[in-house]
């Protein structure tokens, strides 16, 4: 007979971790096996939500329909607490169901693309709201009451959220989110046909699992500061911070795991972010233009950025990159004398045409840019299209790399 005062058999974490997991299986087909690892570390989570500063939001994102990411949401959806599905939702109203820790919800937006894609309108609330409940503490100040008789109060905002949808999100939620990148089951990938009103229920069941296991490592968790992989700080060890942690809670070949599939997952985001244009700009102008050159006219900056087919500067608001918007857009950065970057002089046997200097652009280029792509000098100038007086610069820069003293003659000697 067990003793009314003996304690509960302990939770087997990963075993109810490795449980979830294969329950998403039966349904999703993910892109990559790190997708599944984050994706159930996400679920397990949102039961634990206070013990961590932050929570990451979580996006399923496809460029095309019927790639899945519904029925992911629907997956997440049977096991994490409180669930709120939002499609509908006013910012108020999802909010104001925040404000109550114990009925916190935890809320699923699908089509997220019709609130932040091309065509949709002002949304900025929403985003502030996104924005602001990933971090705990943080909240939403508004009005209430009637006429004169107003208050301002502070609404809580914390609390997990999980997306699907077309396209992309604003940088600001991107920078918060662990991105899976759906994509269309090819012929060979089977998947369970989802019925709602038998597959619910096993899900709920799951669901009621973690929210034990989670009573029982709160405090472990709560106290745990995970070891990050090497290489991921800042914005994104917030992100996988509570992730990590649960994970090393359940234990087994989780933490490894875990770990692995952070830097796959934060690479891959890298490696699918679209650089703003500034600093695309400077990128191009470093990898494309200058190649090592020491000053370049506007005029041929121009004419060699124009001349990329794969590149954004001939199409700007319907018109291309023209010497008043690339001064616009380098004067938002600085040179290493910590002055606005702009066009300048440059003295050549012909004149003295206005253009920018590599000096001016170092210090941008070491803080945004990417490192530069390993090439050769014939290589690193075969694109730069021709200036006048029939000589290319690709055919200039060339001819003054052949030695070190003739490397360092400036491309556009200045005029004796």
């Amino acid at each position: 007979m067990t003793s009314n005062n003996a304690p509960a058999p302990s939770i087997d974490g990963a075993a109810l971790l490795d449980e979830v997991e294969a329950f998403h299986r039966r349904f999703n087909i993910f892109p990559r096996e790190a997708a599944y690892v984050a994706v159930v570390l996400w679920d397990a989570h949102a039961h634990l939500l206070d013990s961590f500063d932050s929570t990451p939001r979580i996006a399923f994102l496809s460029p095309e329909p019927g790639s899945g990411k519904s029925r992911a949401l629907e997956i997440v959806e049977t096991l994490v607490p409180n669930r709120m599905v939002a499609a509908q939702a006013s910012v108020s109203a999802m909010f104001r169901s925040v404000s109550s820790v114990e009925k916190r919800p935890t809320i699923l937006y699908d089509e997220i693309d019709t609130v932040f894609g091309p065509k949709a309108g002002d949304n900025e609330p929403l985003r502030g709201f996104l924005n602001a409940g990933h971090r705990k503490g943080v909240g939403m100040w508004r009005c209430v009451g009637d006429g004169a008789n107003q208050t301002v109060q502070e609404f809580p905002t914390y609390c997990a959220v999980a997306m699907a949808g077309l396209g992309s999100l604003p940088d600001t939620i991107l920078s918060r989110s662990v991105i899976i990148r759906m994509r269309k089951r090819a012929p060979n990938e089977k998947v369970e046909p989802y019925r709602q009103r038998i597959h619910e229920q096993q899900g709920n069941a799951l669901r009621d699992r973690l929210a034990a296991w989670a009573d029982s490592v709160r405090d472990k968790v709560a106290g745990a500061w995970p070891a990050m992989p090497d290489g991921v700080t800042d914005r994104p060890a917030d992100v996988w911070e509570p992730l990590l942690s649960v994970a090393d809670a359940a234990g087994g070949d989780w933490p490894a795991r875990a770990r692995a599939a952070c830097v796959e997952l934060v690479t891959a985001a890298q490696d699918n972010d679209e650089a703003s244009l500034g600093v695309r700009l400077l990128t191009d102008l470093r990898d494309v233009v200058f190649c090592g050159a020491d000053r370049m006219p506007t005029a041929v900056i121009l004419e060699c950025l124009l001349a990329m087919d794969d590149a954004p500067w001939g199409d700007l608001d319907d018109k291309p990159l023209n010497s008043r918007t690339l001064s616009k857009l380098l004067g938002q950065y600085v040179t290493p004398a910590n002055k606005p970057i702009k066009p300048r002089g440059i003295r050549t046997a012909s004149g003295t045409p206005k253009g920018y200097y590599a000096e001016d652009l170092t210090d941008a280029w070491t803080r945004y840019c990417p490192p530069p792509p390993l090439r050769s000098a014939t290589s690193a100038t075969s694109a730069t299209p021709q200036v006048t007086g029939g000589e290319s610069v690709a055919d200039s820069a060339t001819s003054i790399r052949h030695t070190p003293q003739e490397a360092a003659t400036p491309l556009f000697p200045v005029a004796g």
